[in-house]
């Protein structure tokens, strides 16, 4: 079965799915457009999935798919962690005009609540990153009529993709930008080019492969294809245009980045991104574990989104950042789909 079949696209062109910048019409726009279109539900509470699906299903009639982040087991709570932000940390909120958090009860959502506000919405497609569903839930899962789509950065953890029952695996090389989703091995081990990984998990798995990493207009969809992947998944290229999340400042950085750097000081995960004065004052300080950084600095990040102050964001981007050149989304998924030809 052809990954458009499975899926029920036109083209295997898929949207990456933006933690915290994706936006319906990018999404709604991509499936239209025949792609997948896909929003990233991390740290949305049940009724907010609900709310987001609901909206996504407004917009368009055909297949999408949601997020989800796949919990680890070394996620700590804010029991866990002191409570005392170093001073430069500090700097950050005072900068942007607010007060540094008190402790949260909780760093992120139930992460099964999270699940079965997806299963109940019946998304067609569900990805998730950071490893994999237990039997019962992929059952589940399936038993609603929705695929499921795993992410591998190794050979390994695409064979464990495949052995879980996912219809579908993301191969994520480390040109990729924003976290880096490993999770058999740590990040750091896991930095396997596209080039290398995607031919070697088309080698070992039997389900439909999906290249993502360094892929930004055609010649890179051609590549891929060429490497024997069924489709490919691009994030930076769509987060660089007008009809995404991202704040201008993101966007502009984006379209002329000097540099891509992968960094745990920004959430506690290893993630690639262009760096910036926040990303700098971060690593000269503490670095809580995840997600506690990633709740802490969110804080002051929100309002840097606010005030469009690229120097205060996290600016995820991929290492293909400067082939992005284009503005609007309808472009690039033209221009994507014009590699599979």
């Amino acid at each position: 079965m052809t990954l458009e079949s499975s899926l029920g696209i036109e083209h295997p062109v898929v949207l990456g799915p933006f933690g915290g910048v994706s936006s319906v019409a990018l999404a709604v726009l991509v499936s239209e457009g025949g792609g997948l279109g896909s929003f990233g539900l991390y740290g949305y509470a049940p009724d907010r999935i609900a709310e987001t699906v609901s909206a996504l299903r407004s917009g368009t009639t055909r297949p999408f798919a949601v997020n989800l982040w796949v919990p680890t087991g070394d996620e700590v709570s804010p029991a866990d962690v002191p409570w005392e932000p170093h001073a430069a940390v500090r700097a950050l909120f005072d900068e942007v005009g607010v007060a540094v958090p008190a402790r949260p009860d909780a760093f992120l959502p139930d992460p099964e609540a999270q699940l079965d506000a997806v299963i109940a919405a019946r998304p067609a497609v569900l990805s998730t990153v950071f490893g994999v569903l237990s039997p019962d839930r992929v059952e589940a899962v399936h038993a609603a009529g929705i695929r499921l789509i795993g992410t591998a950065t190794t050979v390994e953890e695409a064979v464990a993709v495949a052995e879980s029952g996912a219809d579908a695996v993301v191969a994520t090389g480390s040109e990729a930008g924003g976290h880096r989703v490993s999770w058999l091995r740590p990040a750091e081990e896991s930095l396997v080019g596209t080039f290398a990984l995607v031919p070697q998990v088309v080698d070992a798995v039997d389900i439909p492969v999906i290249a993502a990493g360094g892929i930004a207009d055609r010649r890179g969809v051609a590549a891929a294809r060429a490497l024997g992947a069924d489709g490919v998944q691009v994030g930076t290229a769509f987060l660089r245009t007008r009809q995404s999340a991202a704040p201008d400042a993101h966007r502009a950085a984006i379209a002329m980045p000097h540099r891509t750097t992968l960094t745990r000081a920004m959430s506690g995960r290893l993630a690639r991104g262009i760096p910036n004065r926040a990303l700098r004052t971060l690593e000269s300080a503490p670095v809580l574990p995840f997600p506690a950084q990633n709740w802490l600095t969110g804080r002051f990040r929100a309002e840097a989104s606010a005030q469009d102050r690229g120097d205060l964001l996290s600016l995820w981007a991929g290492q293909a950042a400067a082939l992005a050149h284009l503005d609007d989304a309808h472009d690039v998924l033209a221009e994507l789909v014009a590699g599979l030809r």
